[in-house]
């Protein structure tokens, strides 16, 4: 566990002990202020738990994700790269699952985690987002590699494909 983490646990443990002592004391405010901080703190301590554990994940574990996981994932390691993240939702993503920012440039992205060879349908759709996101460019990004068809329309499209050796360079993954 990093040190960050363990300090904010212990904060949100000491808040709620003093809510406690506040509620014993039957000082409202006080122990409303107190549950507050502790929710604050622990929450935020579980986030960077979970955020730690993706940005150290190896790529093993990268394939077993569920495809919603495996966005949660990307939104993790290109925050870690600097970008604002904004996730699309599940249902009706219009060819992104989630949207970068980063120096005024807006980007979408097509996360794909799958078994096999992404093909032409993800450069597509990704493709398709650009137009209705209002975005400057667009990207594919997958735990596996990319069909020679999938690699010439994104050529021509300009669309950007990340496959799994250029995740495991960007993200810096190392297998374990």
């Amino acid at each position: 566990m990093y040190v960050i983490e363990l300090i904010e646990l212990t904060a949100g443990i000491l808040a709620y002990m003093a809510g406690y002592v506040s509620y014993c004391e039957k000082n409202i405010a006080a122990t409303a202020l107190c549950a507050l901080c502790s929710a604050f703190l622990l929450l935020r301590a579980c986030r960077d738990i979970r955020m730690g554990r993706y940005l150290h994940m190896p790529m093993k574990k990268v394939d077993k994700l569920s495809g919603r996981a495996f966005e949660e994932y990307l939104s993790v390691q290109f925050k870690h790269l600097g970008y604002r993240v904004k996730s699309t939702g599940a249902s009706y993503d219009f060819g992104a699952d989630l949207i970068l920012k980063k120096h005024g440039e807006k980007i979408v992205v097509q996360a794909k985690r799958y078994d096999r060879s992404v093909g032409i349908s993800a450069v597509q759709e990704a493709a398709a987002a650009i137009a209705y996101y209002e975005a400057d460019k667009a990207m594919v990004v997958s735990n596996r590699n990319f069909t020679k068809s999938a690699r010439d329309l994104a050529r021509q499209n300009e669309v950007e494909l990340w496959g799994r050796e250029e995740i495991e360079k960007r993200f810096h993954i190392r297998e374990l």
